[in-house]
């Protein structure tokens, strides 16, 4: 007993240290986001800026643009890591994540209609508008998923969200296309951007992620019994019901909020929980936490290249993950082991 008990604690403690690393990796990521662009700034300056702001056009360059630009995208990162993690273990599906369940879909078509229908040009309005298109796309797919013998198995989930996400974004191109005002308005939101974000937008969604995040870190034990069949589960004494539904509240504040800041940005809910669980195991109460954070390296990372990787302009964040994502979603639905979470 002693000796598994203390063989629990290594394991912990490496987790743990793990966690700290890849923290202080995020760190590195933020401030080499905030010195690179079209114009290079020292890091020596970007730490003064942040310490001991002076008004110059660097430091104003710092917290006008890229310090907003950066931040936003770290909590974006870690939204779309932990509902990609959440929608995989409550459905069991390897292959689960916002862009494959049509919550992204959902959030998207519901900006495209009140732009269409409103006129808004505003991005902190689209937050409201992609909340409600998120959580009904959630229950429209749960629903088609669940309907007929054998409940809501992952498969039909997964069909369902396939089904569901193509209608919404052959609408959203529908309105695009003959709509100009639509396209000029969400073009670049649509590719999943960054650009352009400014404090406002990432005040307007910060407490919609912070509830989304601290209520999936709480899911963690629970998620663990879910995974184990549902039987079992209440054997256990876990509240099935419960925790579908506070883990589905989660995941539309975090889709919705992340969407709404930066438009729908693919593969990284989908592959970044299969890196954590390939570090640490298949415990929730560690995959969450590392699927946060190292969701949050991938997209800072992602759009920090995406200011150097052309001679002139920059690619969108979103552009940067499907040409990373693609070939590892190939891969995944590749291996055998995809269906063992």
């Amino acid at each position: 007993m002693e000796r598994r008990t203390a063989a629990h604690a290594r394991v912990h403690a490496a987790r743990a240290a793990g966690l700290l690393v890849a923290l202080g990796v995020l760190g590195l990521c933020v401030l080499l986001s905030i010195a690179v662009g079209a114009k290079a700034i020292p890091l020596s300056t970007v730490w003064q800026a942040l310490w001991n702001y002076d008004g110059s056009y660097d430091h104003s360059v710092i917290f006008e643009l890229r310090l907003p630009r950066t931040l936003l995208g770290v909590a974006v990162g870690a939204a779309l890591g932990l509902s990609g993690a959440l929608m995989q273990a409550l459905t069991r599906n390897p292959l689960a994540d916002p862009g494959i369940l049509g919550i992204n879909a959902g959030a998207a078509a519901a900006v495209v209609l009140a732009v269409y229908v409103f006129g808004l040009t505003d991005l902190n309005a689209y937050v409201w508008f992609a909340f409600a298109g998120a959580a009904l796309t959630t229950v429209v797919v749960y629903v088609l998923g669940s309907a007929g013998r054998g409940g809501a198995t992952p498969v039909r989930l997964a069909l369902a969200g396939t089904a569901i996400g193509a209608v919404l974004i052959g609408l959203v191109h529908g309105v695009i296309i003959l709509n100009e005002f639509v396209f000029d308005q969400i073009r670049f939101w649509q590719i999943g951007s960054l650009v352009g974000r400014d404090l406002g937008v990432f005040t307007a969604v910060l407490p919609f992620l912070l509830a989304g995040t601290l209520l999936a870190l709480l899911l963690g034990s629970q998620l663990n019994a879910v995974a184990l069949g549902e039987d079992l589960a209440a054997a256990l004494g876990a509240r099935v019901n419960r925790t579908r539904a506070v883990t589905a509240l989660a995941i539309v504040l975090l889709c919705g909020g992340a969407t709404a800041a930066a438009g729908p940005i693919a593969f990284v809910g989908l592959t970044v929980p299969h890196v954590a669980r390939a570090l640490i195991g298949p415990d929730q109460r560690w995959v969450l936490p590392y699927s946060a954070v190292l969701a949050a390296i991938l997209l800072v990372g992602a759009d920090t290249l995406g200011r150097i990787v052309l001679p002139t302009g920059e690619l969108e964040v979103g552009i940067i993950t499907a040409l990373v994502g693609a070939p590892v979603f190939i891969a995944l639905v590749r291996r055998k082991k995809v269906a063992k979470l």
